[in-house]
Order: structure tokens, then C-alpha cells, then sequence
């Protein structure tokens, strides 16, 4: 197909307005404007909506590198305040998954959409988490992969983590930071266990607004999407949830129980990115297109 060709080429990339975009949908990039940040976000394929959100640190690029939309479906995301082409933060007292999940509810305004399957990968399956607690009835399914959180706060071990992060991204130069963090012990304890896992840390000291939102890694990590996991029963649209072992920062457990207490879960094991990275990544792209065909929703 034209579109996966010109995907991996990446020659569809735009900035601006979606007026300037090309008129297919499928090759749209563009901005919206919330709180006086400036969001990017990509608008991909047609059908039915679907926003994807990425993880802490992340951007769309994740989105992209992971999952490419079916015939049918629209791919939507955006980068979080702070991550990708999003790159300022806004006020630090207002980071948390609150602001995050207004942030999305924002992102469905723009492109004036009551409603959407929404879901995300780790920090973005958090987002998702609090956005349809929060709006029941903007949300048509949901997807909640690699979950970090649940109804408390991030591990603290791995908290730590993204808190000597922040310290080194703040009082170093990134390629200091970065061989300072790989000498950790904390991380090299990490590392031993989840190579996949530990690598992406070290993929946050390159971001070019790493010192001006190095924020977002202590605010996020002691921030939780709900206060009690009880009210995961209220949802009652369809929910797919995938996690995979092998990776202490996404404890599978956590989607277990994700998937265990709410109604109407269903729950998919990937394979671990540290045992084999292309078959996790076909893993999503197969279980994503079978839960969106079975729960798509005509708009």
C-alpha cells in the first residue's frame, strides 16, 4: 500500500494548520492550541476514531513505530504537554493525569469529536484511564496497554528512577547525564532484568527540551489516574488490555488486574520486547486489529 510506503519514509511530514495538510487524512499532522500550549498531533487513515496516546517520555513516533491503522479505523494522537513537538509544559503545579486527561478531552474538541475508542501505552494508558473514569460518555472502547499505573502512585523503585533522572537531566550536560545514569546501580539492577525497559531511560536525556520539562518526571511518576480502583466497574464500554512479563516498569500484573475488574475486559499477553521486539510489535498490531473490527462503532 502508498500509505505504509510513505509511513516508514516519513516524506508526509507537515507542521502548521490542518489547512495546510495535504486533503487525505491519512498524511495530516498538525497543532491544536489548549491553555496557550501549542499540542502536535497526528491524524491518520479514515473511519472510526481512535486515539492512541504515548508513554512518559514518549511521543507520536512510539504511536507510529507500534501500530499502523487497519482500513476503517482513524489513528489519532498527539505528544503530551512536554514530550515530542509539544515542548513546552505549561505550569508545573498542574502536571498530573487531571491535567493530562482535560489535555485529551481538548485533543476530541478539536476535532470536534463527542466520542472516540481512546487508550494509550503505559503513561498514555494512565491518561486514558483517568480521561474515561472522567468522561464516560465520550469514550466508545478502550485500550490499555503496558499499564505503569493503577490506583496508586508509580512503583517507588522505578519512581526513583525517573526522580535521578530529572536530577541529572537538570544539573548536567545530556551526555554526562546520560553515562552518569547508565552507571546507576539502580539501573543497572534494571537493566539486568529488562534490557528493552532500561534502554528507553537512557533515550530521555536526548530530547532537546530535556532541562525545561525534566518536570514531567517527578510530577508523573507520584500522580495516579484514580484514587480507587473500584471505580473501574463504572466503565462499561468494551476494554482491551495487553501487558507482557519481563518488564518491571509495566508489571504484568498490573494488567492482569486491570483486565480482572473491569466488566468487560479482555486480556492479551505480548511478547516481551527484551525476548524478541518485532514480534511485540506485530503482537499489538494483531490483537489492536482484531478488538477494534469486533468493537467498531459507526460514528
Amino acid at each position: 500500500m502508498v500509505f505504509r510506503k510513505l509511513r516508514f519514509l516519513k516524506v508526509w511530514h507537515f507542521s502548521g494548520n490542518s489547512s495546510n495538510c495535504w486533503k487525505r487524512r491519512n498524511k495530516c499532522m498538525a497543532y491544536f492550541i489548549h491553555e496557550g500550549i501549542r499540542f502536535h498531533y497526528i491524524d491518520l487513515g479514515e473511519g472510526t476514531p481512535f486515539v492512541f496516546q504515548h508513554g512518559l517520555g514518549g511521543s507520536t513516533e512510539q504511536i507510529q513505530n507500534i501500530f499502523i491503522p487497519p482500513a476503517g479505523i482513524r489513528l489519532l494522537s498527539f505528544d503530551f504537554r512536554g514530550h515530542g513537538e509539544t515542548n513546552e509544559l505549561g505550569p508545573e503545579e498542574k502536571l498530573g493525569f487531571e491535567t493530562f486527561g482535560s489535555d485529551l478531552a481538548a485533543f476530541l474538541d478539536h476535532l470536534n469529536l463527542e466520542k472516540a475508542i481512546v487508550g494509550g501505552i503505559s503513561m498514555g494508558a494512565a491518561v486514558s484511564l483517568n480521561f474515561v473514569l472522567r468522561y464516560p460518555s465520550r469514550t466508545t472502547g478502550s485500550v490499555f496497554s503496558r499499564p505503569a499505573w493503577l490506583d496508586q502512585p508509580m512503583n517507588p523503585e522505578i519512581r526513583d528512577l525517573f526522580r535521578e533522572v530529572a536530577r541529572l537531566i537538570c544539573e548536567m550536560e545530556p551526555q554526562i547525564g546520560r553515562y552518569l545514569f547508565a552507571t546507576y546501580e539502580p539501573y543497572m539492577e534494571l537493566a539486568r532484568e529488562s534490557p528493552a525497559a532500561a534502554q528507553s531511560f537512557l533515550g530521555y536525556f536526548d530530547y532537546a527540551y530535556a532541562k525545561t520539562t525534566a518536570a514531567k518526571y517527578l510530577a508523573m511518576p507520584a500522580d495516579q489516574p484514580c484514587l480507587d480502583r473500584r471505580l473501574w466497574q463504572n466503565i462499561k464500554t468494551p476494554v482491551l488490555v495487553m501487558a507482557n512479563g519481563m518488564d518491571p516498569v509495566h508489571p504484568i500484573e498490573y494488567g492482569k488486574a486491570l483486565a480482572d475488574e473491569i466488566l468487560q475486559a479482555e486480556f492479551r499477553e505480548l511478547t516481551p520486547k527484551t525476548i524478541d521486539s518485532n514480534r511485540h510489535v506485530k503482537d499489538v498490531q494483531r490483537y489492536l486489529e482484531t478488538f477494534l473490527k469486533q468493537y467498531e462503532i459507526k460514528q
